[in-house]
């Protein structure tokens, strides 16, 4: 079994150094296959390859052959170009006369050349194109009129003073791994190095002689997106002088006073274009636009990998007697069937999933944040209440329903019960208490309604109906005359003469 070093060293010498598999295995004692399997694994994704020398009939196409190499630097190495495949590339396409030991001589040379410059732009102090900077901030936000402070993760290009910002409700390693994931897939690509503070989602421990224990997640992201991870030493904040000062001029110019919002991710998608705006001025230093360094950062970045990276992680936990689990200090419902049982809670940065063992899934939670510490889902429990409607008053379900369902039950004979609890059952698969609760309390402005009569009024309100009003006769009806029985009205008729 490979350790994390083993493979970040397999990556290094194969995918940025270039060295065969069978080198790489015969230094390290391994299998060639293994070798191969770690550096070509396809959920990772890194660059770099060779060397040697040149010749005077390469000068027409010595710049088609670099543009090759850097395209190619973007790439996994068995998507590469190999020599013989250029030189075929330049026979066919331009009609090299050149010989092919010429082009594979120039080929390993500009590698090495090329190498050179992509381990000098992961240097920490450097401004290279392609490298990164990463960091949370927090900001003031208005939420449905309340004022809370909340985290932004900031990347930032220091070459082009460019950046991107997300929005997030925590800065725990679901959100990190989802703001970072969700900024490589809108811009494209994947910076080359990315400098980082030593970041709890991130670093679990700070070994000696600058070593970090990385948490499962991230190493697992970084080899997936195959970047370089830089950190700054302890207490040495200024290795990543830009991101934050990226941080301050994104709360300074965006974020202050307090943003209104009701959905955070209406809020973050305006911000990709917020950013993007702010590029259409100089750079402080290089009277250039930064949109148009940006575009030399652009394409600079890696290629992204085919699959996009499942920021969520995985944790067994057992749940109490009443089908509870507690994640994260919250504590989410399961199923009266799975009390005192193991299950999986699959935490994303928004949701919570709770599986059997066997992967299926029983519930899914909105992940809580924040002072709400529990969330309930209701549907599991109803059905099995149904079955014991006597019994219901005296559990610590009941003592969690809403006031007016307890109200509502109270007064409902055995059979009424069962009926109401089955409805909820149905009711709140895909809604939540909201609409249940409306319903019952419009449907019982007459009196005690039936459980048909809640069902009818839950669906008008979902359907945008309501409750249907009685209809009000507005003004005097004027009256109508007199209605007579007899043949009188025949009588005098004919005697006016018939119809003529």
């Amino acid at each position: 079994m490979l350790t994390v070093t083993d493979i970040n060293y397999i990556r290094q010498e194969v995918n940025i150094k270039g060295r065969s598999y069978s080198g790489v295995a015969k230094q390290m004692d391994k299998d060639p296959r293994t070798i191969q399997k770690y550096a070509d694994k396809e959920d990772w994704n890194e660059v770099k390859h060779k060397q040697t020398r040149k010749g005077r009939v390469m000068d027409s196409v010595k710049p088609i052959i670099d543009q090759w190499l850097k395209e190619d630097m973007r790439k996994k190495k068995k998507f590469r170009r190999t020599s013989k495949r250029i030189f075929d590339q330049l026979v066919s396409d331009y009609g090299f006369k050149g010989a092919d030991r010429t082009v594979r001589e120039y080929v390993s040379k500009r590698k090495v050349e090329l190498l050179d410059e992509t381990v000098n732009a992961a240097l920490p102090l450097e401004a290279k194109p392609g490298t990164a900077q990463v960091d949370f901030g927090e900001a003031p936000f208005k939420h449905n009129g309340e004022i809370i402070d909340l985290p932004y993760l900031v990347l930032s290009f220091p070459y082009s003073n460019a950046f991107y910002f997300q929005v997030f409700q925590s800065q725990n390693r679901e959100c990190f791994l989802e703001g970072l994931r969700r900024i490589f897939h809108y811009i494209g690509g994947v910076p080359k190095a990315i400098r980082f503070d030593n970041l709890t989602p991130a670093v679990k421990k700070v070994l000696p002689n600058g070593e970090r224990e990385l948490t499962e997640e991230f190493q697992n992201f970084v080899f997936h997106y195959g970047f370089q991870a830089e950190f700054c030493n302890p207490a040495s904040g200024n290795e990543k002088g830009h991101v934050e000062a990226m941080v301050k001029y994104i709360r300074n110019n965006f974020l202050l006073p307090e943003i209104p919002f009701s959905d955070i991710e209406d809020l973050n998608k305006s911000f990709w274009q917020a950013a993007e705006k702010d590029r259409e001025r100089k750079h402080y230093q290089k009277e250039r636009q930064i949109a148009e360094l940006y575009l030399e950062d652009k394409d600079s970045l890696y290629q992204l990998p085919a699959k996009e990276y499942h920021c969520v992680r995985l944790e067994e936990v057992k749940a109490d007697k009443y089908g509870y689990i507690k994640a994260d200090n919250k504590i989410y419902s399961t199923s009266p069937r799975f009390a005192k049982c193991e299950v999986l809670a699959r935490l994303s940065f928004d949701k919570v999933e709770i599986l059997t063992k066997k992967h299926e899934l029983i519930i899914e939670h909105r992940r809580l944040y924040g002072k709400q510490n529990k969330s309930m889902e209701w549907q599991p429990y109803l059905n099995l209440m149904a079955k014991r409607p006597t019994a219901i008053k005296y559990t610590s379900f009941y003592e969690q329903l809403p006031e007016e369902w307890q109200t509502y039950l109270e007064q409902c004979t055995v059979p009424e019960k069962q009926e109401a609890l089955r409805l909820l059952s149905v009711l709140l698969k895909e809604h939540d208490f909201t609409y249940a609760t409306q319903a019952l309390t419009t449907a019982s402005e007459n009196g005690h309604p039936s459980v048909d009569s809640i069902k009818q009024v839950f669906y008008q309100l979902i359907n945008g109906r309501g409750q249907r009003k009685e209809i009000q006769i507005k003004g005097m009806v004027p009256p109508l005359p007199t209605a007579t029985r007899g043949l009188d009205h025949y009588d005098q008729f004919f005697q006016k003469g018939g119809v003529s």
